[in-house]
């Protein structure tokens, strides 16, 4: 009796409390610190996944899915939950321009400082855009998201509820040492049916180039190591001694574990042959269901211009669906190798995962998920050896600017 008595005074206290600070409730329980529903720590501890072990995000547009990976003892990691995307705003392809209302796709990094828990829709983070390889290829945009509120123009939008648990994961691992977490934006699942069905599409190539990122991370369950030189993407790939990437440069050589190579070589072999089954069904998309290149996105940007000054546009944003685009649109990349879809892992890809390792050896634009260098290993049960700190340390820094 007396204890319900006392946390009634203790309630009564706070509300005198709220009503002479102008404060809400929501300020004395911050909504950016509330704890992951049981289910979801219960899933975790069945997996054998610590709270705040590092995490990883993947976005999929078409099929309006972000996914949470945690990283388990062994390094990899394994799927925790999925939420379906209440919105983005624009197509499927990339975002190029600051007004084409296009949610960016690529590889992207989340440091602490990127997070807002005071933000007007419920709560946010930067996903940080543009990185390296936007800036280096002239894409240009601010303030790009995941939020609540289910509201969007560019960004990725959860319902409140679903943001507050995205954030918890995000805050619960930059708690446990986690300096930075790796968000993979793609346009969809990239199946050999998929990579099929939107074969003709102008942002292929742009796609076929992530696409090499996704399979090593579906190869290793470990986010690749990520840089940019000659201003594309490339994974998992050590410089030389001395070399290091420049995202408008030449890339430097560089090596890469050889198990994953072995692994890679086979798991694409066999994507293949299930890519050129796929092309002789024909199936092909929507033709207005992915930005046509630059061009478009320079009309969506200034019909969003005109919309802002109040002046008389058309209720959709403008589409170049109906032209050719081939005679205005010229590749980013070149795109000769065959498509790898999606395949089960060997055990080849069992054994690159090792040698690829975690924590990874990342000095470029993108971190895949690293614990604090001055954290212990959970791999090797003892502190960062001498190498592999400078190595983060140098990554930190060029991420940084």
């Amino acid at each position: 009796m007396k204890s319900r008595i006392a946390r009634a005074a203790l309630l009564t206290a706070a509300i005198a409390l709220v009503g002479c600070s102008g404060e809400s409730l929501e300020d004395i329980a911050p909504k950016a610190e509330r704890q992951l529903p049981t289910a979801i720590v219960q899933t975790m501890k069945a997996k054998g996944i610590s709270k705040d072990a590092p995490i990883m995000m993947r976005i999929f547009k078409e099929e309006g899915v972000l996914e949470v990976w945690k990283q388990k003892q062994s390094g990899r990691y394994d799927l925790v939950t999925s939420y379906d995307i209440c919105k983005w705003s624009g197509k499927l392809g990339p975002k190029y321009t600051e007004g084409d209302r296009q949610a960016p796709e690529g590889f992207y990094g989340v440091r602490p400082q990127q997070m807002n828990p005071r933000s007007s829709y419920h709560l946010s983070f930067n996903i940080g855009f543009p990185n390296i390889y936007d800036r280096a290829n002239g894409r240009t945009g601010q303030h790009l998201m995941v939020h609540g509120a289910c509201s969007s123009a560019g960004c990725y939008s959860m319902t409140d509820e679903q943001v507050e648990e995205i954030y918890a994961f995000a805050r619960d691992a930059f708690r446990g040492g986690q300096q930075a977490f790796q968000l993979q934006a793609f346009p969809f699942r990239m199946t050999p049916q998929n990579m099929a069905r939107y074969r003709d599409d102008p942002n292929y190539p742009f796609w076929t180039m992530l696409k090499e990122g996704y399979d090593h991370f579906e190869i290793t369950k470990q986010p690749p190591r990520v840089d940019v030189c000659e201003r594309r993407y490339v994974f998992n790939r050590i410089p030389a001694e001395g070399e290091s990437f420049v995202a408008t440069e030449a890339c430097p050589p560089s090596t890469q574990p050889g198990t994953l190579m072995a692994a890679y070589k086979k798991y694409k072999a066999q994507q293949d042959l299930a890519f050129a089954e796929a092309v002789k069904k024909k199936a092909r998309p929507d033709p207005n269901s992915s930005i046509l290149g630059h061009q478009e996105a320079l009309l969506v940007a200034d019909w969003s211009r005109r919309r802002a000054r109040g002046e008389k546009v058309s209720p959709e944003p403008p589409s170049l669906a109906s032209v050719d685009v081939a005679a205005n649109e010229k590749p980013e990349n070149n795109a000769s190798a065959p498509v790898s879809a999606f395949a089960a892992a060997s055990t080849s890809a069992q054994e690159a995962q090792t040698e690829v390792g975690a924590p990874p050896l990342t000095t470029g634009s993108v971190p895949a998920p690293t614990p604090n260098p001055k954290r212990t290993s959970v791999q090797a049960g003892k502190m960062e050896s001498s190498p592999q700190s400078s190595r983060t340390s140098r990554f930190w820094n060029i991420f940084s600017n």
